[in-house]
């Protein structure tokens, strides 16, 4: 079955997977074949100490983006999530929606990457020249990846689900 115009989108054909995708009910199966393939399981734990540990940084980040790139394109993606892809149908997912944040982790030192903290304003101008973009943009990323570090070391730390739901909303 083909769900794109490259040799790399050519799936298997699953009468019942492609059942369930038209009615709209996703097809998880697929989504975690494809996460199987293109995650490794050495570097799952290794990226889950550096998370319990709080040492996720930025070169984690990048090899993050880069294993999601590898699954495919965002919105075959998005689809196979039950009941994403009547949502989604209609909204155009950029391929290159990861082009900005990888310019501005590529415009980073290695210092920067490794230990986010030590990034102040002449820093930040620098990286927005760098990538292209600007100081609001850099801004933005960098609040964004401080959450998602702080949301990622809560769902690792706290057993209890409400506790980190309590937790999360401090983080708006």
């Amino acid at each position: 079955m083909g769900t794109g115009e490259k040799l790399d989108a050519l799936d298997p054909f699953h009468p019942a997977r492609m059942a369930d995708r038209i009615l709209g009910m996703g097809d998880v199966v697929t989504l975690v074949e494809r996460a199987q393939q293109a995650y490794d399981e050495e570097q799952a734990r290794a990226l889950q100490r550096k998370i319990n540990q709080n040492k996720f940084d930025f070169n984690d980040f990048l090899a993050q983006i880069n294993q999601i790139k590898k699954m495919g394109n965002l919105k075959d993606l998005a689809s196979m999530i039950p009941g994403v892809g009547k949502a989604i149908k209609d909204v155009d997912i950029d391929d290159n929606a990861f082009k900005g944040i990888e310019a501005m982790i590529n415009s980073m030192t290695a210092q920067e990457r490794a230990n986010p903290s030590v990034i102040n304003t002449s820093r930040r101008q620098r990286i927005a020249r760098g990538s292209g973009t600007n100081i609001v943009e850099v801004n933005r990323m960098l609040k964004q990846f401080e959450q998602m570090r702080k949301m990622m070391k809560m769902a690792t730390s706290m057993k209890n689900p409400m506790k980190m739901m309590r937790g999360m909303r401090g983080t708006r």
